[in-house]
């Protein structure tokens, strides 16, 4: 492509993640399709409905240390990544391709599938009540939407980051919806429904671990800011804040909004459910029910958005680490954004929302995911000890990294015991990676497949108008 000339405009990643924009890309990524669906896998893997409380709350305090933990690895690591920098600058370059092969094969094709599916369900379910939508044109529905936002990626930083803003209100307002109407109905004394809440003869101990699982992927938005960590203003101050207002608002407004599903709804009501919030509307606030539906599903559109538009810079940080093709390290030469890397997802999200059930991809994907996760904080621990010279801007006490760390480890070991088919396709994922690293990444390309490899990325890049990104310092 040459190079450019003095008056034309230098390619890079903008900074133009603002802490408003920042707070809204953490609440519009926890805050989706999670709440909506998830009340109803951590109720059937708790047994009861005291400790499926006790759960969302232990998930809450979890996710606060591990958005902690990814605050200070943010100050202390400067590039974009998330998971896939934090392990591989901390633990080293096969860990890192491990994660970022599972990354691509499983977690987030998976995660965006299921995202994608609530969508489809809640746009639907309201014109086929009291009977449930028919499943094709639930994932019908959840293919348009999720291809809506890739485009949508694909044209605009700017529009992405804006509509993340506005759906983040979106958001808040469903939840309020939700909220204000329980507890109007808690506060008239309307408790039938928790009584003997900690009943000993339902509990599932043994599924506990998936009931974290379906937790902790309501939370899950909380690492976000470290995907884009190369184009915000100011990551020094902006990341701690960010994540710390963010997850505390969070916590509250789904404690919230699972003590109201239970002040309306039973047990069995939630656990029959395949739309928790349209059947919550239906029993509690009639007047409200045609918004309901329209709001979740915005919701899940924007979690979706927030989805694409981390997930493309992953792949953008490891092709600039060579553990990926050139051509998704670069970026469109007009509007600046990462398209190789936005649309390299397209036919992997296509296959498992086609064949996918979203419980089924939910215990497949989190295994993967936490299991990362809980090594990306043992790479903190690590860090410190390797370079105790480097003073970082924020700083967390020694414990929690390691209760984190511990946390998500011995739970990714327990769910092999609650769930072993699912989780065990998510280990061997993992697993195939280690061939592929060795024979690909870890040795040189033999250079009549070097030549072929060159040629082929060329003109790719001609005919996607993409150009490698200035490489600045920040």
């Amino acid at each position: 492509m040459g190079k450019l000339k003095k008056n034309e405009e230098a390619v890079f990643l903008r900074k133009k993640i603002t802490l408003l924009r920042a707070f809204s890309l953490l609440i519009g990524s926890m805050v989706g399709s999670g709440i909506f669906i998830s009340p109803q896998g951590v109720l059937k893997n708790s047994g009861n409905v005291g400790l499926s409380l006790v759960v969302w709350f232990a998930c809450g305090i979890l996710s606060m240390f591990g958005a902690l933990c990814y605050a200070e690895l943010g100050t202390r690591i400067t590039k974009s990544g998330a998971h896939y920098i934090y392990i591989l600058e901390t633990l080293g370059p096969l860990p890192g391709f491990l994660f970022l092969w599972a990354e691509y094969f499983a977690i987030r094709p998976a995660n965006s599938a299921v995202v994608a599916l609530a969508f489809g369900r809640y746009i639907l379910d309201p014109f086929f009540a009291p009977c449930g939508a028919p499943l094709l044109a639930v994932k019908l529905v959840a293919l348009l939407g999720y291809y809506i936002v890739l485009i949508l990626n694909s044209w605009s930083v700017s529009w992405s980051a804006r509509l993340l803003t506005f759906l983040s209100i979106v958001k808040l307002v469903a939840l309020t919806l939700i909220i204000v109407p329980g507890m109007i109905l808690l506060a008239q004394g309307h408790t039938e429904n928790f009584q003997d809440a900690f009943n000993a003869q339902t509990l599932a101990l043994d599924k506990l671990p998936l009931a974290f699982y379906a937790g902790m992927f309501a939370y899950s938005g909380w690492f976000q800011t470290s995907f884009v960590r190369e184009e915000l203003v100011k990551p020094e101050r902006n990341i701690p804040l960010a994540v710390i207002v963010s997850v505390i608002t969070v916590i509250v407004g789904y404690m919230l909004t699972n003590v109201s599903y239970y002040t309306v709804l039973t047990a069995a009501d939630v656990l029959a459910s395949q739309a928790v919030a349209v059947s919550f509307a239906h029993k509690a606030c009639r007047s409200v029910i045609s918004m309901v539906p329209i709001l979740v599903s915005l919701s899940c559109f924007g979690t979706m958005n927030g989805g694409i538009f981390t997930f493309s810079r992953t792949l953008f940080v490891a092709s600039r680490e060579g553990q990926w093709p050139p051509l998704f390290s670069m970026i469109h030469i007009q509007r600046h954004t990462p398209l190789p890397a936005v649309m390299l997802m397209f036919p992997l999200v296509t296959a498992m929302i086609c064949v996918g059930d979203i419980y089924h991809l939910l215990n497949f994907f989190s295994f993967s995911r936490w299991l990362f996760i809980g090594l990306a904080t043992l790479g903190l621990i690590v860090h410190r000890c390797r370079h105790p010279e480097i003073t970082s801007p924020f700083k967390v006490p020694l414990f929690v990294p390691v209760s984190f760390t511990i946390i998500c480890l011995f739970t990714v070991a327990m769910s092999f015991y609650s769930d072993p088919i699912n989780i065990s396709i998510g280990c061997a994922m993992v697993l195939s990676g280690f061939p592929v690293y060795y024979l690909f990444i870890n040795r040189s390309m033999p250079k009549c497949c070097s030549t072929t490899f060159y040629s082929l990325t060329l003109k790719l890049q001609v005919l996607l108008k993409v150009v490698q990104q200035e490489i600045r310092t920040y």
